[in-house]
C-alpha cells in the first residue's frame, strides 16, 4: 500500500467538484443535473471508469474545461470517482441537484481553493482516503471580518 497526493490547483474563476459515484452513467446523469441547475453554466467533468476498460468518462460544454478535468482525472485515476470543473455557477448552485443523481455515493469537497487529493494504492487501484481543501485557519473572525462576510454575501446576492 502507498500513499500518494495529486494537487489540483482550479484555474481562475473555476469551481470544482470532486465525488465518487457507481455507475458508467454518472457522466450523462451529471450533466443533465449541472445544466438543468443552471442554464448558463460552462463545465467539464470526468468519471474514472473502475471496471471494464476502466477509462476516464469525460462530458461538458466548454472544451478546455472537458479537457482540464479528464486529465486531472487521468491523474487520480481513483475508482468511480468523478471531478468537475466549472463556470458561471458555484457548487451551492449545483449541489442538490447532484446529490439527488441515483447513483451518486458522495461529495468529498466543493470549492474554488487549491486542493490535495490524498490516495491510497493497492496493488487493485486506487482509491480517495480524503481531501485538503485550502488552507489552515489562521485565526478567528473579528468584528471587521464580520461586516466584510455579511457585505460579502448581500454583494453576491446570497442575502437581502
Amino acid at each position: 500500500m502507498e500513499l500518494k497526493v495529486v494537487k489540483i490547483d482550479p484555474p481562475d474563476g473555476v469551481n470544482l467538484i470532486i465525488g465518487q459515484s457507481h455507475f458508467i452513467k454518472t457522466v450523462e446523469d451529471v450533466y443533465e443535473a449541472l445544466v438543468n441547475s443552471v442554464p448558463n453554466i460552462k463545465f467539464g467533468l470526468a468519471f474514472c471508469e473502475s471496471s471494464g476498460k476502466c477509462l476516464v468518462r469525460h462530458e461538458g460544454n466548454d472544451d478546455e474545461l472537458r479537457r482540464l478535468v479528464a486529465e486531472k482525472a487521468l491523474e487520480l485515476s481513483s475508482g468511480h470517482s468523478f471531478i468537475i470543473f466549472m463556470r458561471n455557477s458555484y457548487p451551492i448552485n449545483v449541489l442538490n441537484r447532484i446529490k439527488e443523481v441515483p447513483e451518486l455515493c458522495n461529495i468529498y469537497c466543493a470549492t474554488a481553493n487549491p486542493v490535495e487529493v490524498i490516495l491510497v494504492e493497492t496493488n487493485q487501484g486506487r482509491g480517495i482516503l480524503g481531501i485538503i481543501d485550502g488552507f489552515r485557519s489562521k485565526g478567528i473572525e473579528g468584528d471587521e471580518d464580520i461586516r466584510w462576510r455579511k457585505d460579502f454575501l448581500r454583494k453576491v446576492g446570497y442575502k437581502l
